[in-house]
């Protein structure tokens, strides 16, 4: 058992972790989840042994290897192959014995240690491991000093899995991989024979490798069985009972109050009064269980144009005049949703460019219509930003002669709202960066939005903020992600870029998967199949179904910006209850009736929402 015992962890003087209990079994997958900057990097280092902790203890199994990612990329002039291979120093130090002429009562003894560790498959193994990861037999041979540093985190990813140590801790491990990477990893990590503690964003792969889910939140941690989506739901139950005992508290407090404000003064009662005070003052409060303001994302829709926004006829594009993607047919429609896959290298990124039209086509043509704006996303934006600005000065110069509060409305779409909008940009975490980039690519109202890996820096529940976003926005969508979740809810139809091509791909994101992992979908009898519908008829039912759903959002919209009206008026009454002489009494009976509205509200916004997904979602 791996046994995390009432650890304490300060970074800068103020407890990150506090108080946090667990024990994990040896074997399996544990996935640790958290909001960012919740601690979860910080933990795994405590699990590594790279951080010492401040208070309590970890207790680890005497005799266990831990493999931890860390977030550095090697470097040298060795290849992809020799580096995973001499991740096993083990190995490496037996076999340059044996090559330096052991004696020959040593001998024995190390071909018997070379044989019990799989030495002599070790070659096999690397390169297939490198192979799984995106590696052909050309790019094993190259120089680590010749890829980039998101390839030679996959030689870090691959040198870890190849030592294949009892303890394996996993720090985002697909944030550099591909789609089909990291369809290869989840493979990989379903049979792994140790203990796996898992750091993710992406809900797919927590639901079909991770058998239980460790949650940070507030400096603790709580163990929970089965995957992702089995934690969504207990945790969604405890909340709602942590909401009732708050709410039959606030009851129990508001009744004590009450007597106390009323007979304090008689002589006759004052011990009464006196002795509920008391206990009130002894009562703890219960949290609320409050969701965070900030996860939203509301892409303002453009003004319509005619089909089509985007055609490309045999076109070639490329750089320094080499062709990278050629025949290129495609069209794009306002209400197009599409998701271009391959492996990394193949060109999906170069192809995004072509349709927004930052590389010209180097053959055959491109066409677009001449009002057309474009709002590009890449993960490489999140860096970029001016770390010494804030939220607002980064709007404003990206908005020149646009009102105050038109800047801050377009803030205020991704929760950039009040002092969020003034906070200096280099303390915000890689999420909250990455829905300011979003927010300063969508400014303009564009007809069609290219994500280009969007959901690197963003957690679970932002990431579901995405998701609804891109269902409510009006225009064209095409998103380039690992994130299958995310393709398969916001995508109609599948582009694969492949040997320098780019086909539609007729199937399901499962049905890619399944090809991919070269294994046969696992689907009904033929005779059981539903026809697949043409893609342009696709296209078009749901861009129906998204028109019908308009009143529904429009009603999840208005029950939210009343939900948040209630809420700040019930906060400046808190505020004014604390005041000197204030009528408590009157307060707390305009509170009630506040609590009242503000659970009609939240009742409203959930019947909107679930009524407006079930609208929009694609039929089964």
């Amino acid at each position: 058992m791996l046994s995390i015992n009432d650890i304490t962890i300060r970074m800068g003087g103020r407890p990150i972790i506090n108080g946090a209990s667990a024990t994990l079994p040896m074997r399996g997958c544990v996935g640790l989840i958290g909001r960012n900057g919740a601690g979860k990097s910080t933990l795994m280092k405590a699990l590594a042994g790279v951080i010492d902790v401040d208070g309590g203890r970890i207790d680890r199994p005497r005799a266990a290897r831990i493999g931890w990612l860390k977030q550095d990329a090697p470097s040298g002039g060795a290849s992809a192959f020799e580096t995973v291979l001499a991740a096993d120093a083990e190995r490496a130090a037996l076999l340059a014995e044996e090559e330096a002429g052991a004696p020959p009562e040593r001998l024995a003894d190390l071909h018997e240690r070379l044989i019990a560790i799989d030495a002599y498959t070790a070659p096999a193994r690397a390169a297939r491991i490198l192979k799984g990861l995106g590696f052909d037999e050309a790019m094993q041979a190259r120089p680590l000093d010749s890829f980039s540093g998101g390839w030679r985190m996959r030689v870090a990813l691959a040198s870890l899995l190849f030592t294949g140590p009892e303890i394996l801790l996993l720090d985002e491990p697909s944030n550099h991989l591909d789609l089909e990477s990291a369809l290869w990893l989840e493979d990989f990590l379903l049979s792994y024979p140790g203990l796996i503690v898992l750091i993710s964003h992406e809900r797919d792969l927590l639901n079909r490798v991770a058998g239980q889910i460790l949650h940070l939140e507030g400096g603790k941690i709580t163990l929970y069985a089965g995957n992702y989506d089995a934690f969504e739901a207990l945790r969604a139950e405890r909340l709602a009972q942590q909401e009732a005992a708050r709410a039959a508290q606030a009851a129990q407090r508001a009744k004590l109050q009450d007597y106390i404000a009323r007979n304090s003064a008689r002589a006759s009662t004052a011990r009464q009064a006196q002795s509920r005070a008391k206990a009130l003052a002894r009562m703890q409060p219960v949290a609320e269980a409050v969701s965070d303001p900030c996860l939203k994302f509301d892409f303002p829709s453009p003004q319509p144009l005619r089909p089509p926004l985007v055609t490309l006829d045999h076109a070639e594009v490329g750089y320094d005049g080499r062709p990278v993607l050629q025949n290129l047919d495609l069209r794009l429609d306002p209400d197009d949703r599409l998701a271009l896959v391959g492996r990394n290298g193949n060109g999906k990124t170069t192809l995004a460019r072509l349709l927004i039209g930052q590389l010209p086509a180097m053959a055959g043509g491109r066409n677009a219509t001449a009002k057309l704006k474009v709002g590009y996303f890449t993960q490489y934006q999140v860096e970029e930003l001016d770390r010494e600005a804030t939220p607002l000065q980064h709007m404003t110069r990206a908005m020149p002669g646009a009102t105050p509060a038109a800047v801050r409305a377009q803030l205020g779409r991704f929760g950039f709202s009040g002092p969020a909008a003034e906070q200096k940009i280099g303390t915000m975490s890689g999420g909250e960066r990455a829905r300011l980039a979003l927010a300063l690519v969508t400014r303009d109202a564009p007809h069609l939005i290219v994500l280009d890996e969007p959901t690197n820096h963003l957690d679970i529940d932002a990431r579901q903020a995405l998701v609804q976003a891109l269902a409510g926005y009006e225009g064209a969508v095409v998103v380039v992600s690992h994130d299958r979740h995310l393709i398969e809810a916001a995508a109609d139809r599948l582009v694969l870029v492949d040997a320098g091509r780019a086909a539609p791909f007729d199937g399901s994101i499962d049905e890619y998967e399944a090809q991919v992992l070269a294994k046969p979908a696992e689907a009904a009898p033929a005779a059981a199949k539903a026809p697949r519908l043409d893609p342009k008829e696709a296209r078009r039912q749901a861009a129906a179904r998204r028109e019908a759903a308009q009143p529904l959002r429009k009603a999840m919209q208005a029950a939210e910006t009343r939900l948040n009206k209630l809420t700040a008026e019930r906060d400046a009454l808190d505020a004014e209850m604390a005041l000197p002489g204030a009528d408590v009494t009157a307060l707390m009976q305009r509170r009630g009736v506040l609590d009242a509205g503000i659970t009609a509200a939240e009742e409203a916004w959930i019947a909107a929402s679930e009524a407006y997904d079930a609208a929009v979602a694609q039929p089964k």
